[in-house]
């Protein structure tokens, strides 16, 4: 039976002193409720993504949840990674380059020009931890494992059909005295909407898991028009680290509702407290664990993980360094298995 550990602080000699060129079973589980703080689309075709499943392990019956398919997850918190290489100057803001005889395109500085889902550097913290595939160019599977979260509440509770005008410049709906009929409807997540969630890290450094970290911490911008509306936070409850993988998202949501529902907690149609499913999360956690078939090092919680993420960059300087050593780590990587073979005509070939 697996053990529950408690003890101070992240065990750091889990993580591989270098990223390995095959899985390892070196698994860092990040567990956190990802809740809507605005109204939020997550869509496919015009629609909310939603699924039929039990309600919960004990409550059998059926529910429509809403679902957020892993990519509208993981595309979030890349980008705000990114966002933070290139403002600290490891990463090029234009997408052009020079190709150099290592097979990675260059500004005129230097910088690798890296253009998310069209032409990836393959040297950076995000190409090496989420991983990129261009074409006959070469690919690298993604070592942060992600997988669709599901709506703590139904449906019919976590939704609400909004009524969308496209005014003129002068804030009106009519121009020489005719009304546009420029009116839609879509379907958002409320504010207050909890999504019970799960990210592996595998096989990660210590320095490229502390970089997926800091872009679950820090983003904050989910769904469709990502500039307008779609504010989410992530609260991470607890790191767990495993030689494998641990409960899924379904598994946990149904878990939170039944413990939950027997807490009296749930009043619908009222949002559900975001402290209470907090506080029954944490409780829950380490039953789960429990019953994985995985050998536990440790899992972090309470006062051990807050002190986890006070370690993550709060200033310039430590955002830097940060960044510097996640970028080490990924070249490491590049230059042993990636890096274009000078012997070879076939790009993005990789050394063996």
């Amino acid at each position: 039976m697996t053990t529950i550990q408690m003890i101070e602080q992240l065990n750091t000699g889990w993580f591989p002193a270098n990223v390995p060129a095959k899985p390892s079973g070196n698994y860092a589980h990040i567990i956190m409720l990802r809740v809507t703080d605005s109204y939020a689309l997550f869509q496919t075709d015009g629609e909310l993504n939603t699924s039929r499943v039990q309600t919960g392990e004990r409550d059998d019956k059926p529910m429509t949840r809403i679902a957020i398919f892993k990519r509208k997850q993981t595309t979030a918190e890349r980008l705000t990674g990114r966002e933070l290489l290139r403002r600290h100057g490891f990463l090029s803001s234009v997408l052009e380059g020079t190709e150099d005889g290592d097979g990675v395109k260059r500004d005129a500085n230097g910088l690798p020009t890296c253009d998310y889902n069209e032409s990836f550097c393959k040297t950076c913290p995000d190409c090496i931890t989420y991983g990129f595939a261009i074409g006959d160019s070469g690919s690298e599977k993604s070592k942060v494992i992600s997988d669709t979260a599901y709506s703590l509440t139904a449906y019919d509770d976590s939704h609400e059909t909004m009524t969308l005008n496209a005014p003129f410049e002068d804030g009106t709906m009519s121009r020489n005295g005719v009304v546009t009929p420029r009116l839609n409807e879509q379907d958002h997540v409320k504010p207050q909407v909890i999504f019970p969630s799960v990210i592996t890290v595998r096989d990660a450094t210590l320095p490229l898991f502390r970089y997926v970290l800091n872009n679950l911490a820090h983003a904050k911008r989910y769904g469709a028009q990502t500039t307008r509306t779609g504010t989410m936070t992530n609260h991470i409850i607890g790191i767990a680290l495993a030689d494998g993988e641990i409960f899924s998202n379904l598994r946990f949501t149904q878990a939170l509702h039944d413990a939950l529902q027997a807490g009296g907690a749930l009043k619908l149609p009222d949002p559900v407290s975001v402290a209470d499913a907090l506080n029954a999360a944490r409780a829950i956690v380490p039953g789960l664990l429990k019953r994985d078939r995985i050998s536990l090092d440790q899992y972090l919680a309470g006062d051990a993980l807050q002190g986890v993420l006070n370690e993550l960059p709060n200033d310039d300087a430590s955002a830097k360094a940060m960044l510097t050593a996640a970028f080490k780590d990924s070249r490491v990587y590049f230059d042993a298995y990636i890096k274009k073979d000078p012997n070879s005509t076939k790009r993005g070939s990789k050394k063996k």
